[in-house]
């Protein structure tokens, strides 16, 4: 029988909270949601902004939660089951200290950067598997709530642990990494992201770095050798004892590109992964992609896993949704791509995400068509990052432009009448106007800030078109 993920007993040691339940019933896992909490899991009944989980403590216990985490003032109630503690953030960070403490023989692993976490974090998990057992943060679980749970819900005896760690202001890093505790840190890169909360890029490189505080003795450093910040970085993670790799094009770089074929539906990369000399498939298309497959495969021969066995997996790398995901529509007209690359957007990511469009094959589609809303926080150089997008625009050979927000309106204005379809002041607004103008032979790329709201576009072409090809 397969050894519970905590007993009620452990949660209130880890916690220094009461529980009047026996201490060997099992918990299986934890949740903040009841919309994902599943039978026999805790519920941590956390104080948000917009809401406060102890309203959902009843609903939680009535779905078959093991266990609901409350402060020690909620009412009385099902006392076997609830876990009075002093407050229940700390509490869910007391559970993430002590899964990682346990966790002895485990490789941990911690990503951050302005673009790329998630995506090397997914391809950490599947270069990994082969060589055992992998758990890593779910979805985007990188902030002051979801680092904590993602360890939480951290296995006691698995092989390798992959957290992403996120921030919008300067020392979240530096708190969350104290947590994890990684072996191994990998900076994907800097950006101007979250500008409005920083005086410089500088500064933001400054934050990222907060990610080498929290090393183990020993631990290693995985930093992009291609980055105007390199030296800025690895001054930080020499500061903090680490072991410094460098990835890239450079030509100093310990984890170096040698080679790439850039395709629509993935890359051929060479590369030398620290002396070993590797030729591998990237299952998902974009050069920020083999840029970051390095790290990953720098990662996996720190971790002393295979590294061939880690290199074959990536053909298995696929984009996940709202961050590059293709949906490929057949329709009586002919075929339709929809990029998904509606989760969130910065200069970098954008640049990316058009870099990507530009692979698109011109014998299988007609037009490229950017679809593209603001970028959300970049302070008082938003106006001019939005214009520099111009250049990547004509870089990728986009055809036609369709955007929405105030921001995306001055980039709008700038462009040539031929690239340019239709504006609108939001993404409501710029639907129909959308749907009516795409058709068959269209590659449609659409980006934004999750603040943007183009994630309801890219739903509303799959459905239009997807309806339309199901019923030719």
């Amino acid at each position: 029988m397969a050894e519970p993920l905590w007993t009620l007993g452990e949660i209130v040691d880890a916690t220094k909270g009461r529980c009047l339940g026996a201490r060997a019933a099992t918990v299986t896992g934890f949740s903040i949601d009841t919309r994902s909490l599943a039978k026999d899991e805790g519920f941590v009944a956390i104080r948000g902004p917009n809401r406060d989980g102890h309203g959902f403590v009843a609903a939680a216990l009535d779905q078959g939660a093991a266990c609901a985490i409350v402060d020690g003032t909620f009412p009385p109630g099902d006392e076997e089951r609830l876990v009075r503690v002093g407050e229940t953030l700390e509490a869910l960070n007391d559970l993430g200290r002590a899964a990682r403490a346990r966790a002895v023989s485990t490789k941990v692993i911690a990503v951050t950067g302005s673009a790329g976490k998630t995506g090397t974090k997914e391809a950490l998990r599947l270069a990994l598997a082969p060589s055992g057992s992998v758990h890593a943060s779910a979805k985007s679980f990188n902030n002051h709530w979801g680092v904590p749970l993602s360890l939480a819900n951290m296995p006691r005896t698995v092989r390798y642990g992959v957290f992403e760690i996120g921030m919008n202001h300067a020392g979240e890093i530096d708190a969350l990494t104290r947590l994890v505790r990684p072996q191994i840190a990998i900076v994907t890169t800097v950006a101007p992201v979250h500008l409005g909360f920083f005086r410089s890029i500088e500064e933001i490189a400054d934050a990222k770095a907060e990610i080498f505080r929290g090393l183990e003795p020993g631990g290693a450093a995985v930093i992009n050798r291609d980055s105007p910040y390199y030296e800025r970085l690895r001054a930080h993670a020499l500061e903090y004892g680490a072991r410094v790799i460098g990835f890239g094009e450079a030509e100093g770089a310990d984890v170096r590109l040698l080679g790439v074929e850039l395709r629509p539906e993935g890359s051929e990369v060479k590369a030398d992964i620290l002396g070993e000399a590797l030729s591998y498939r990237l299952g998902a298309p974009g050069r920020h992609l083999v840029q970051n497959s390095l790290a990953v495969l720098a990662s996996v021969k720190l971790a002393g896993a295979d590294l061939k066995q880690a290199a074959a997996a990536l053909a298995g790398l696929e984009a996940q949704a709202g961050r590059g995901a293709r949906t490929l529509i057949e329709g009586p007209g002919g075929r339709i791509a929809i990029i998904d690359e509606s989760y969130n957007a910065n200069p970098a990511s954008m640049r990316a995400a058009l870099s990507t469009l530009g692979l698109t094959s011109r014998s299988e589609f007609a037009r490229r068509v950017a679809v593209l809303g603001d970028m959300l926080e970049l302070g008082p150089e938003g106006p001019k990052l939005h214009l520099d997008l111009a250049e990547f625009i004509d870089g990728a050979g986009v055809d036609v432009v369709f955007a929405c927000g105030e921001l995306m309106g001055g980039l709008f204005g700038a462009l040539p009448a031929g690239r340019k379809g239709i504006y609108a002041k939001t993404a409501e607004e710029l639907q129909p106007k959308l749907l009516a103008a795409i058709g068959p032979g269209d590659a449609i790329m659409v980006k934004g800030s999750l603040g943007s709201r183009m994630g309801p576009l890219v739903e509303a072409l799959k459905r239009r078109f997807g309806t339309e090809a199901a019923s030719a």
